[in-house]
């Protein structure tokens, strides 16, 4: 019901977008995600909308109050850019790990997608991988695939080592560029090692930090892969991103977006940012 409703809201009101759907094993046990985007003109007055009857679409006006008594959690952006809904059906997520989420996208026409993302995460350690498959279709996929397998393999080594891995176990693919960040929140560090056009940008009250990723193609050539250190702030917001997501974004520029659920940052910045020609991914990490 809950995807049914989110899904004709987006087209009746919002003039189409997307819906993603996505199943998740938290700590304390399974969770169906539901993230809707849409470009439309935006809900005027949220709190009307959430109450029964109110209706702009002829309805009987009962989706949005249904859909706040059914789901867990239910966040809802919105403004002249569109409208953005998190619904969460399920335990609430551990508080005890850092908040991480990710959307991966194909280019329009295309059924496999040659971005992917993975986490390993625990209260003491949260390991985070974007990985972005040369090209686009099925190669690029299998690349992606291969590099998600291989780090979670290699969970137990730090960004720079699991990239070396990684690059052995692509060669037999047409390759890769990815990037790994490690955090410790309890230290206040994080570790990042990229290699390849994955951009990565850490956000605190002290201002924004873009982090460092070397040239190179794994499973091709790698002239080197380093790690970089920073600090973790108690405050801070993670965003990597594929090439397929402009870089001229600001979280700034969208108010109250910094301090929502990472699935609405991703959202908004695949949303609003996407290179039609391309895979698309953005993962997003928050302090807890």
């Amino acid at each position: 019901m809950l995807a049914t409703e989110v899904s004709r809201n987006v087209l009746l009101h919002g003039g189409g977008g997307h819906v993603f759907l996505e199943g998740l094993k938290e700590p304390t046990g399974p969770v169906a995600r539901i993230l809707a985007l849409d470009k439309g003109a935006g809900i005027a007055d949220v709190a009307r909308a959430m109450s029964d009857g109110y209706s702009t679409g002829g309805t009987m006006g009962g989706g949005m109050g249904a859909m706040k008594r059914i789901a867990t959690s239910l966040e809802i952006l919105t403004g002249r850019s569109g409208t953005i809904v998190l619904l969460e059906l399920g335990q609430a997520a551990s508080k005890e790990c850092l908040p991480t989420s990710g959307i991966a996208v194909p280019i329009h026409g295309e059924r496999h997608c040659g971005d992917g993302w993975d986490a390993h995460r625990t209260p003491e350690r949260t390991l985070v991988l974007l990985t972005d498959g040369l090209g686009h279709g099925i190669g690029a996929a299998e690349a992606a695939k291969e590099a998600i397998a291989t780090f979670r393999k290699r969970v137990q080594f730090g960004p720079g080592e699991i990239l070396n891995h990684v690059h052995d176990a692509l060669r037999k693919t047409r390759g890769a560029v990815a990037a790994i960040v490690e955090i410790r929140p309890k230290e206040q560090s994080l570790v990042y090692a990229g290699v390849g056009n994955i951009s990565g940008v850490l956000h605190s009250r002290d201002g924004s930090k873009s982090l460092v990723s070397h040239n190179g193609t794994l499973g091709l050539t790698v002239p080197r892969i380093q790690e970089f250190k920073s600090e973790w702030a108690p405050d801070a917001v993670l965003v990597l991103h594929s090439d397929g997501v402009q870089s001229k974004w600001d979280l700034s520029s969208y108010p109250g977006l910094i301090s929502r659920h990472p699935s609405v940052i991703a959202g908004a910045l695949v949303r609003d940012f996407r290179r039609e020609r391309d895979d698309a991914s953005v993962v997003v990490v928050k302090a807890a």
